[in-house]
């Protein structure tokens, strides 16, 4: 890269090593290119002059040219500083105050800081701009701590438009203001404009109607007008999201041509037993994405599909009836649950569905005692054991599969990376220059694999199983496309016929009293309540009092022997939740206070109201989780978010979103808007492959989804980007950026 670019941003005039270790630390630049790519939020119109008579506290910002007229130095308690002594005592003025005064009337300038400098520039008699805030302060106007040019000297001669930038408390203090920030751009762009290389080919500029880079770097820093600010915006935001959609789509088409996989032609006899002994019909959407799945089992490649569907939309019995496949192929499969209770309640689902099979399955976590183990790991490596359902325990060195064909990953993003690695090296073996499967068994020891690199350098030696990921929390298609941009993407977008629509309300503190009659009533008939707390950090001492001085309220306001209350949180034992929690499961409870730890899986067709305490700290997508854990029988449920006295304007929007809709589609959409893509679940999920600078994928879908359907064009007539024409295309992806984590080699 050229040598401006990528020289150290202390270097540039007014920023040395103090400014350049506080523009690292809080915005994360160390080179001039940080710089140049750090861009405007927003921007300040300073193309007009207000005449002070018009000032009013309500405008946001105004600009005005005005003369000084006096300048006052003020001590503590208001005392005036004599200006006659020589030197001036600077070290006793708390305050400056300077009237200006144009045309139309006079209003005062005060500064706090800057107070000897601002004094010996801003002279009577000297014009001046002054660009801010205005406030009422008594009977007059005043502006604290202007921005003061000289009138050439203003944002009008680089431009009308003035660019704001992100910053911080530190920032500022340490004397990086939005001034010096826009002062410090136009310095790095002298600079490093005429090294900028084109990024994108000519041809892309053309078909797509783009201005070049350094015009577009120049104009979003100091757009010329609005048009070219409308230019620029619009290169950025295309080339972040082309380049995010073509380093995914590049992945995808090379693995979908070269990557091989085990072929599954038959469905074979178990599956056609359970799904004639089925006491229902699948709904449209579940068919859909069976025949999907089969397409891909059949294609002679690896299989890396994603499955979308809303809580209680039947994903598990898609993944069975895939399951079902693979062995009817000669395979075994294996379905892994973030948790052990929710691994529990898959394999007791499973074994329901299994009866008119003859299929064996068996459950390993870490509860699994050692005699359950030596009699699992036998029956996995001698083929007679069809599906194992587990938890992280599958991953383990020791789980030795015959012949491992499928594996179905349940909540994906609670598995990491690492963890989900292993699961290539336990594919079936293929003896170098064959086409034919062997079982992994007859190796003398695993591959060991090391991240990525590990699984890469053993693709000669295994056949990585097809792979097939579920979640229950709705994804936004733009996110869908981001996170999971090389995955083939399949969504159950109908419920089973009979599901009753759960109905939400939200209640203040004064109405606990009738909230517990509520409770009282269904609980009289016969069934169950969830209460949720939101320790959202376990380590959080006061969430966890609150969790444990609302289960004291719950126990006297519901006490034994009439009513029995279960307790489940992270902190406690895992002997102690599961007993807790299978009390709950099995009808013992009538109640369970919890915290969000039964957020995703657990399943109590008779549990009625779920109660979600301070409901405006959760996240939409944690709070449709939630409501989704009741609604699973046949009777009529409810979910009552409870919130406290101090709610935000945002928060109430989250809580009437959740009384108005039950479409967590809908909900995963407005969520994004509101907090962004990076923290969807509410669960510290990374976010998206690459950081994006300028562009969003909560307002920027549309462009998001030409940008995709550009780049599949683009791959489609090049697929290995080996054209001459392409070279800017290969010299930009090689960058550190693009090195995204391929889901589909370590799902």
């Amino acid at each position: 890269m050229a040598k401006e670019l990528d020289s150290s941003i202390q270097y540039l005039a007014g920023v040395g090593p103090k400014r350049a270790e506080l523009l690292r630390r809080e915005l994360g630049i160390e080179t001039l290119s940080d710089l140049i790519h750090l861009y405007p939020f927003r921007y300040i119109d300073r193309s007009g002059i207000t005449p002070i008579a018009q000032v009013a506290p309500d405008l946001a910002f105004v600009q005005l040219q005005a003369t000084v007229v006096t300048r006052t130095l003020y001590g503590p308690a208001g005392s005036i500083v004599s200006q006659e002594t020589n030197p001036i005592h600077f070290g006793a003025c708390k305050r400056l105050s300077v009237i200006v005064e144009d045309a139309s009337g006079r209003m005062e300038m005060v500064f706090f800081k800057g107070i000897k400098w601002n004094f010996q520039r801003l002279v009577p008699g000297a014009t001046f701009l002054f660009f801010g805030k205005p406030q009422a302060f008594g009977t007059r106007m005043n502006i604290v701590h202007p921005e003061v040019d000289a009138p050439q000297e203003g944002a009008m001669s680089q431009g009308a438009l003035m660019g704001v930038y992100p910053s911080t408390e530190k920032l500022k203090a340490g004397g990086i203001t939005g001034k010096v920030m826009c002062k410090l751009q136009s310095a790095a762009l002298s600079l490093c404009l005429p090294e900028v290389e084109e990024t994108l080919p000519e041809y892309v500029l053309r078909d797509r109607g783009l201005v070049s880079l350094p015009y577009a770097l120049k104009n979003i820093h100091f757009p010329k007008d609005s048009y070219a600010l409308q230019k620029a915006t619009y290169r950025l935001k295309f080339e972040e999201l082309f380049f995010l959609q073509l380093s995914l789509l590049k992945q995808k088409y090379v693995r979908s041509r070269g990557e091989r996989g085990l072929q599954m032609p038959k469905v074979g006899p178990d599956f056609h037993a359970c799904y004639n002994a089925l006491p229902y019909s699948l709904t449209g959407a579940q068919q859909r994405v069976i025949k999907e799945i089969r397409a891909d089992l059949t294609s002679g490649h690896q299989m890396n599909r994603l499955l979308q569907g809303d809580v209680g939309s039947g994903k598990t019995m898609v993944a069975v009836l895939s399951c079902l496949m693979a062995i009817g192929n000669g395979f075994q499969t294996c379905i892994m649950a973030p948790t052990e209770v929710l691994a529990q309640q898959h394999y007791a689902n499973i074994q329901k569905y299994l009866k008119p099979t003859s299929v064996q399955c068996a459950l390993l976590t870490g509860s699994t005692t050692q005699k359950e183990r030596r009699a699992i790991h036998a029956a996995l490596e001698d083929g007679s054991l069809g599906i194992i359902v587990g938890t992280h325990a599958l991953l383990e060195d020791n789980v030795v599969f015959r012949n491992l064909g499928l594996a179905v990953i349940d909540e994906q993003h609670r598995f990491g990376v690492e963890q989900r690695s292993k699961l290539w090296s336990k594919g079936p073996l293929v003896p170098p220059g064959s086409g034919a499967w062997a079982p992994r068994a007859q190796r003398s020891a695993a591959i060991p694999l090391e991240g990525v690199q590990g699984v890469k350098a053993s693709l000669d030696q295994n056949v990585p199983p097809h792979i097939l990921v579920m979640t229950a929390t709705p994804i936004p298609r733009t996110l869908a496309m981001t996170l999971y941009g090389d995955l083939d993407v399949s969504v159950i977008d109908e419920m089973p016929p009979g599901r009753k629509p759960v109905q939400t309300m939200c209640i203040g503190q004064n109405r606990r009293a009738a909230m517990y009659k509520f409770m009282r009533e269904e609980i009289a008939r016969g069934r169950q309540v969830f209460v949720v707390f939101p320790l959202i950090f376990e380590s959080e001492k006061m969430d966890l009092q609150n969790l444990e001085q609302g289960y004291e309220e719950i126990v006297s306001a519901f006490p034994l022997p009439d009513y029995k209350v279960a307790i489940v949180h992270g902190q406690q034992s895992s002997e102690e939740k599961n007993f807790n929690m299978s009390a709950f499961v099995a009808g013992r409870a009538n109640i369970l206070v919890s915290t969000t730890v039964i957020e995703v899986g657990v399943d109590v067709p008779n549990a009625s109201v779920m109660v979600i305490e301070s409901a405006q700290r959760f996240g939409l997508s944690q709070l449709h989780q939630l409501r989704g854990r009741v609604g699973r029988g046949a009777e009529k449920s409810y979910c009552i978010l409870v919130k406290d006295v101090k709610t935000s304007k945002e928060a109430q929007q989250r809580l009437d979103l959740m009384c108005q809709t039950e479409d967590g589609f809908e909900i995963a959409e407005q969520d994004m808007k509101m907090r962004g893509p990076g923290d969807l679940e509410g669960t510290q999920q990374s976010g998206l492959p690459i950081s994006l600078n300028i562009a969003s994928l909560a307002k920027d879908g549309q462009l998001l989804t030409e940008a995709r359907i550009y780049a599949g064009q683009v791959l489609d007539a090049d697929p290995t980007l080996s054209a001459p024409q392409n070279a800017p295309l290969v010299r930009e992806l090689r960058k550190e950026k693009y090195e995204i984590r391929d889901f589909s080699r370590i799902s």
